[in-house]
């Protein structure tokens, strides 16, 4: 992501910069007879392929919920507080700065946290800061999504066509019956997902949101037990055993058919093992890794900085109100709300972690990024202009919360008390 966002701002600033930018609004479609479907590829990439990272945040907040740090009432309460803090705090700078101004619909932009931004900059650290602080770092982060997807959900909708949104429930029910019904093949879920996909698009409601709803419908529970799998495993290697006790010196798997048999049951039953959302959401994480946030990137954070003087931009209400949104509010938001549940009695700070870590755990919330440049792109549909300063107020921000994050944290884990 940090190797595509810098290419992405040499390219702006660039003699390719102008043929850069105009290669995203290239029109690009798909059809079928009659029927066409067609956006530029600026779009295909904010309203398609974002909807698989949408996918993966659902999977991944379903399972935190399930059986992760977001389980347990006791150790949720610590990281939602701060996310909570997080969101309430920079939409109130923003709306400070921009309230009741044609800016006003940017106050979600400051409110996103970049979770891989963030876990990143603290991975760089090692084993300098405590493990759980890595675990609420994660934990704060995926609520703080939770709290983007519901934002993204009920305040940037466009006006909504019924007739799409209808067809979307149904498409749905259809999901959850899958679900309930046993279906753990993944193709069922994928045909209908692009199916909700679609609607959503038609409906006015962003289409994203659909690999939210989809993600809560794939199955959580594997189709067999741990220990059915163990039994089967053993039944299995007996099995096995008895072939290459049989078999020939030369015979393996490729050219003894029995051996092969057995060798792929023993592979469907660890399959079988492991819940479909498991698997789906351990087959989306390197796609969405390696390609689709840094075609977003590419896409969405080619601003070119020549000719603008920092400080007058600062000076913008919508660059200013992000930027001290972001750097500020998300400080103050995390750290008092987080503070606040803790002297109240709610929740207590994770083992190891001290209040200095969670500070600086607070700086490196403002890194925004992937999320706040989506909202701004929402936000400002019918104003480019006011994208890029929010998109400057972004780079701005994160730049400067993760430098102070990490060196906050740096120094703070040389100290011995």
């Amino acid at each position: 992501m940090i190797g595509t966002t810098i290419l992405t701002l040499i390219i702006a600033h660039s003699q390719w910069g102008p043929v850069f930018h105009q290669f995203w609004e290239y029109p690009l479609g798909i059809g079928f007879g009659d029927w066409q479907l067609q956006m530029t590829i600026h779009h295909w990439i904010n309203d398609g392929l974002m909807a698989i990272f949408f996918l993966l945040v659902g999977l991944e907040l379903k399972r935190e919920i399930m059986v992760g740090e977001l389980s347990s009432l006791q150790d949720a309460i610590l990281p939602v507080a701060g996310a909570l803090g997080g969101m309430i705090a920079p939409a109130l700078i923003y709306n400070i700065i921009n309230g009741g101004g044609p800016a006003a619909a940017g106050w979600g932009i400051p409110m996103a946290t970049d979770i891989a931004f963030a876990i990143g900059i603290l991975a760089l650290l090692g084993r300098k800061v405590p493990t759980n602080l890595a675990i609420f770092l994660t934990a704060l982060a995926i609520a703080d999504d939770l709290g983007a997807v519901i934002v993204i959900a009920l305040f940037y909708t466009q006006q909504i066509q019924w007739y799409f949104l209808t067809i979307a429930g149904a498409v749905l029910g259809v999901l959850i019956l899958f679900n309930q019904g046993g279906i753990r093949h993944p193709l069922p879920y994928a045909i209908l997902g692009i199916v909700l996909w679609f609607t959503f698009l038609k409906s006015g409601v962003h289409a994203t949101m659909a690999g939210v709803l989809l993600a809560l419908t794939i199955p959580s529970r594997p189709a067999i037990t741990p220990d059915q799998f163990n039994e089967r495993m053993e039944e299995l290697q007996k099995s096995f055993h008895a072939e290459v006790d049989d078999a020939e010196s030369f015979d393996s798997p490729r050219s003894n058919h029995r051996m092969a048999t057995v060798a792929k049951n023993m592979e469907r039953a660890a399959v079988a093992v492991q819940s479909p959302q498991q698997r789906m959401e351990h087959s989306l994480s390197s796609w969405v890794t390696f390609v689709v946030i840094p075609l977003f990137a590419l896409a969405n954070a080619g601003v070119n900085f020549a000719g603008i003087q920092i400080g007058m931009i600062m000076l913008h209400p919508v660059t200013s109100g992000v930027f001290f949104g972001l750097v500020l509010g998300k400080f103050v938001g995390i750290s008092s709300l987080s503070w606040f549940a803790v002297k109240i009695g709610w929740a207590k700070l994770p083992r190891g972690v001290l209040w200095r870590h969670i500070l600086g755990v607070a700086w490196l919330g403002g890194i925004g990024f992937t999320m706040s440049l989506f909202i701004g792109q929402l936000a400002f549909t019918s104003q480019p202009a006011l994208i890029e300063d929010s998109k400057i107020g972004v780079f701005l921000a994160s730049f400067l919360s993760a430098v102070i994050g990490m060196v906050w944290l740096y120094f703070s884990a040389s100290r011995t008390k």
